[in-house]
């Protein structure tokens, strides 16, 4: 199986169930590992059949800073939907790391995944 990979995209966004933490912005960080057959746009090398890596990191932007969110539980399923919808992913696996929520841990997150391989 081939993949598209994203790593560390960094997103600022209000996220928290803390009434502190809505009144400002923190950065997730998120890791994709995406299913996409990439032979055609191999043996192509034509743009139009690949996944676009920077047009699906925009468009995440885009649906995380939307409005605020309380869990990353919430971001990852959101995130998995979109790209199975919105580009056709058939199987990813989603890390959303949020860096600072806990005093004596770097960073704290979940995984998910959702498709078929």
């Amino acid at each position: 199986m081939d993949k598209v990979l994203i790593r560390q995209l960094a997103i600022e966004t209000v996220i928290g169930i803390y009434e502190w933490e809505k009144k400002l912005h923190q950065t997730l960080l998120i890791d994709l590992d995406m299913a996409w057959d990439n032979r055609l746009a191999a043996a192509s090398d034509e743009y139009e059949h690949a996944l676009c890596y920077e047009t699906v990191s925009n468009r995440l932007i885009a649906l995380i800073t939307e409005k605020p969110i309380e869990l990353i539980e919430t971001v990852a399923e959101m995130i998995a939907q979109c790209l199975q919808d919105e580009f056709n992913v058939p199987w990813v696996k989603v890390v959303v790391m949020k860096p600072g929520a806990v005093p004596h841990a770097a960073s704290v997150g979940v995984e998910i995944e959702r498709g078929r391989i």
